[in-house]
């Protein structure tokens, strides 16, 4: 049996670059799909292209996350095909401003919060009711780089990115009685449009670092999409039930055995966001 045969998976950003193949997988695995992008060609075009099985519905919604009204277009939109939606994936994202802060466009940053964490916010703060009614479900938020440390000449994107990260821990607390995980992934860095706006802008806005990171990884044969696909499919699933309020890396995490370990997730701060004082460094500070 397919592992989501029995799930209706809405993701947004869906033609992007982890979106359109973790759609691919999803559609694998047997899921209802509601596709979210801001292009209606490409989504159809991508609708076309993943020959579900008969019966197998995918609705496309063409909605612009920069706007305040689009999480409500897909709900509704979503509504009036669908009786319920059991995961909710959060990927649409975009880079930001790059550079330092101070030199950033304000509009730009603003817009940055705006789809990165404002409309996961207004998506979840939406379709957690309809979870709620029909016993619970899975949001899966995409973190990224500069979530759990400091990111120079990314400061719009790092900002958004480790709000998302808290506010899904706090969401996590509040919707455990609704029988909803919310947990967030964080993909490792990937061959997408966001890492080639890195490298194409260059060592002197970006930073060296970041630079060499992009071209290295553009460069690379080995393909780490595949471990942030997996991930995701696996936290839409029935075997990550209960598995709530963490932030899991694709890459560095044996996730795939955290199954395991549900004690220990349940009742400790294991991948979580936390503050760190002196005696976590062996100082014994007074």
């Amino acid at each position: 049996m397919k592992r989501l045969q029995d799930k209706t998976v809405l993701i947004t950003g869906a033609t992007g670059g982890l979106g359109s193949h973790l759609t691919l997988a999803l559609c694998h695995e047997g899921a209802q799909l509601i596709l979210s992008g801001r292009s209606d060609e490409r989504l159809k075009n991508l609708a076309d292209a993943l020959g579900g099985r008969p019966g197998q519905k995918c609705l496309t919604v063409a909605a612009d996350l920069r706007k305040i009204e689009a999480p409500l277009q897909i709900l509704k939109e979503t509504r009036n095909v669908f009786e319920r939606v059991d995961v909710l994936i959060n990927n649409a994202g975009i880079q930001g401003p790059i550079g330092p802060c101070w030199e950033n466009d304000g509009e730009a940053w603003q817009e940055t919060l705006s789809i990165n964490l404002l409309a996961p916010v207004a998506l979840c703060r939406l379709f957690i009711p309809w979870m709620a009614e029909q016993g619970g479900g899975s949001i899966i938020n995409l973190s990224g780089g500069g979530a759990t440390g400091p990111r120079p000449r990314f400061t719009a994107y790092a900002t958004a990115k480790a709000a998302l990260v808290r506010f899904s821990e706090t969401l996590a607390a509040e919707t455990k009685p609704l029988g909803i995980d919310v947990n967030c992934v964080a993909p490792g860095a990937m061959a997408t449009h966001l890492l080639a706006e890195v490298a194409a802008i260059g060592p002197e806005r970006a930073g060296q670092q970041e630079y060499d990171q992009a071209r290295k990884v553009l460069q690379s044969s080995e393909d780490l999409t595949r471990r942030a696909v997996a991930l995701c499919v696996f936290l839409a699933s029935s075997a990550s039930s209960g598995i709530t309020g963490k932030l899991i890396s694709a890459v560095w995490d044996s996730w795939e055995a955290l199954p395991d370990h549900l004690d220990d997730l349940q009742k400790t701060d294991i991948f979580t966001l936390r503050r760190i004082v002196p005696q976590d460094r062996g100082r014994g500070w007074e």
